[in-house]
C-alpha cells in the first residue's frame, strides 16, 4: 500500500499543478471533422498531415492486406514474423530515399519510438561507451530514450545552435560520434538547421541521425522529408521517418547505407526482440507511398501549405504568441498551465478539438495551444477556428 499512497499522492500534485493528463475517446475514423465522446467536433490534433489515414485506397489495400496474410505477424522478423510484404515495403522505401543516401537500405519497425531506441543504441553499440552522442534539448523523448539507452557519453547541445554543437564535436575524442536531431520540433514546428548539421559531421567524421517523423510525406516536391525539402545527400545520415503520420498507417523505418541497416538487423535489441507488425499494414503502406510520391500527394501538400499561410496570416493575437513555424504544428505559447488548459476547454465547448501542451512535454512556462493542420482541412475550416482563437483573448 505505501506504493499506492505515494502514487496517490503524486497524482494530486498534477492536479494541483494542472498537469494531469486524460485521455478522450474518438468514436470515428481520423478526419477534420470527427466524433468524440458523442460530440461533433472540428480537430486541429492529429499528425495526419495528407489526410490519408482514412482514404479508401489505403483502406482496401489494408484489407486486402488482411485477406493475403492475415492479422498477426507470428513472429519476431528473426523468427518466422518477416513476411514478403515487409521486404517489399522496405524495398519500395529505400528506393524512394535513395537519391539522398548512399547505397541505402531501409528497414521497418512497429513504432517511431522503438526505431529510434534502436537506431541509438545499435550504433553505440559499435564502439561502446566510447560512443559520443551529441543530443538536441529539443529532441522527441524518444530520442531523449534512446540517448540514455545507448550508454554514450551524451552531451546535450542547444536548440538549433550549431557553434555550441562545433565545440563540443573539436573537444571530443570519441572514436565514434552521432549527431542526433528532430528535423521538424514536434511541439515548436520549426526545422533544424539540417544543412549546417550535416557540414559539421562531415567536417568531424560523425554520423547525423536524423528523425524526420513530422517531415517524411509533408516536405519535399515528392515528399521525402527534410532531405528532399534541404536537397542534401550524404553516407553520414542515418534517417527516420514516420508512417503513421502522413503516410497515414502506422509504424516507423529507418534507412541508411546497407551496412548500417545489416547491423541494426543483428545489434539492435529493439528490433530483434519484439513481434513484427502486421503483414497488412506493409501491404496498405505501399499503397500510400503510391499516393505521397503521386500527384495526388503533391496536391495535398500544396493544400497543406496553403492552409498555413492562411493560419499566419489571419490569426490575431494580444498577449499570446503564434510561433515561428512554416510546417503543419503551428502552436500558440500562452505560458501558464492553467490559462492554456481553460483556452482548450473553451474552444472544446465550441466544437474545436486543439489540445493544450504543457510540462513535461514542453519547458516551464511555456505552456500553449498546439495547432496541427492537415491536408483534409478546408479553408472554411480553418477559418472557423481563426475566429474562435481570435475571440479567445477578448
Amino acid at each position: 500500500m505505501i506504493l499506492l499512497d505515494q502514487i496517490q499522492r503524486e497524482l494530486a500534485v498534477l492536479d494541483d499543478k494542472s498537469l494531469r493528463r486524460r485521455r478522450r475517446h474518438a468514436e470515428s475514423p481520423s478526419a477534420p471533422r470527427v466524433m468524440v465522446d458523442g460530440k461533433a467536433m472540428l480537430a486541429f490534433c492529429s499528425n495526419d498531415y495528407l489526410g490519408l489515414a482514412a482514404h479508401p485506397k489505403i483502406i482496401a489495400a489494408l484489407q486486402e492486406g488482411a485477406d493475403l496474410y492475415g492479422v498477426g505477424s507470428g513472429a519476431s522478423h528473426l523468427i518466422s514474423g518477416h513476411s514478403r510484404a515487409h521486404a517489399i515495403l522496405e524495398e519500395r522505401l529505400a528506393e524512394f530515399e535513395s537519391p539522398h543516401l548512399v547505397d541505402a537500405r531501409a528497414l521497418y519497425f512497429c513504432t517511431g519510438y522503438m526505431a529510434n531506441l534502436a537506431v541509438l543504441s545499435g550504433l553505440a553499440a559499435v564502439s561502446g561507451k566510447e560512443t559520443a552522442l551529441f543530443s538536441e534539448t529539443l529532441n522527441h523523448a524518444s530520442l531523449i530514450d534512446g540517448a540514455k539507452l545507448s550508454r554514450a557519453q551524451l552531451q546535450v547541445f542547444p536548440h538549433g545552435d550549431v557553434a555550441a554543437l562545433r565545440v563540443m564535436l573539436a573537444a571530443s575524442t570519441a572514436p565514434t560520434k552521432i549527431v542526433v536531431t528532430d528535423s521538424v520540433f514536434s511541439m515548436d514546428g520549426n526545422l533544424a538547421p539540417i544543412p549546417e548539421l550535416l557540414a559539421l559531421c562531415e567536417e568531424f567524421k560523425a554520423w547525423l541521425v536524423i528523425d524526420d517523423a513530422h517531415g517524411f510525406g509533408a516536405l519535399g516536391a515528392n515528399g521525402r522529408g527534410v532531405l528532399e525539402h534541404y536537397n542534401l545527400r550524404s553516407p553520414n545520415i542515418v534517417y527516420m521517418g514516420t508512417l503513421g503520420k502522413s503516410a497515414g498507417v502506422a509504424g516507423a523505418f529507418v534507412a541508411a547505407h546497407k551496412d548500417v541497416i545489416e547491423w541494426l538487423v543483428n545489434k539492435a535489441r529493439p528490433y530483434i526482440y519484439t513481434t513484427a507488425a502486421p503483414p497488412a499494414l506493409a501491404h496498405a503502406l505501399l499503397t500510400s507511398l503510391d499516393i505521397i510520391q503521386g500527384v495526388e500527394g503533391t496536391q495535398r501538400r500544396a493544400n497543406l501549405q496553403s492552409l498555413i499561410a492562411q493560419l499566419r496570416r489571419d490569426l490575431r493575437l494580444k498577449r499570446w504568441q503564434l510561433m515561428p513555424s512554416d510546417t503543419a504544428v503551428q502552436p500558440i505559447l500562452i505560458g501558464d498551465n492553467a490559462e492554456s488548459l481553460q483556452a482548450a476547454a473553451t474552444l472544446y465547448e465550441q466544437g474545436f478539438w486543439v489540445p493544450a501542451i504543457r510540462p513535461p512535454t514542453v519547458p516551464e512556462g511555456t505552456a500553449r495551444l498546439r495547432i496541427t493542420l492537415s491536408a483534409a482541412h478546408t479553408s472554411e475550416d480553418l477559418a472557423a477556428l481563426i475566429a474562435a482563437v481570435n475571440g479567445l483573448e477578448d
